[in-house]
């Protein structure tokens, strides 16, 4: 019951609607699919609601998806979208290494002739080529 209420979830009757609609019809990921379920489970607007225990037991999620979901709907400022889909990272997880000029220094490679001894070139022929591979090797 806590989360109930350091951090309420009031929802619109569009929000509602919204959130049905994608609990019951459409193609969506099971995830955004739950997320909607507990958002409509926390629902304050309605009126008083079940303890947190009900609440996990009936949607199916444990109390901590609970507190997250609504911990998002908060941080969000009540965007129900922003709460159900998932977040987009701003960088992908690790830079590639293969800069713009490292690149143009393979495909040249690459066009050019190959080795003596060899009809093409092969992948690991280029990585030992030096100056063609990533950069700092």
């Amino acid at each position: 019951m806590g989360s109930q209420k350091k951090r309420p979830v009031v929802l619109t009757a569009a929000d509602r609607e919204e959130l049905g609609r994608v609990t019951t019809s459409g193609v969506h990921p099971a995830s955004v699919i739950r997320r909607a379920r507990v958002l409509l489970a926390l629902d304050t607007s309605a009126g008083e609601i079940d303890s947190q225990d009900a609440i996990a037991a009936r949607v199916g999620v444990s109390g901590e998806t609970l507190r997250l979901v609504a911990k998002r709907f908060a941080e969000s400022g009540g965007d129900v979208e922003a709460t159900i889909q998932r977040k987009q990272r701003d960088l992908p997880p690790v830079p590639s290494p293969v800069t713009g000029e490292v690149e143009a220094r393979l495909i040249a490679l690459a066009c050019s002739q190959p080795p003596a001894g060899r009809a093409r070139w092969s992948l690991q022929l280029l990585e030992k080529r030096p100056g063609a591979g990533r950069p700092g090797r």
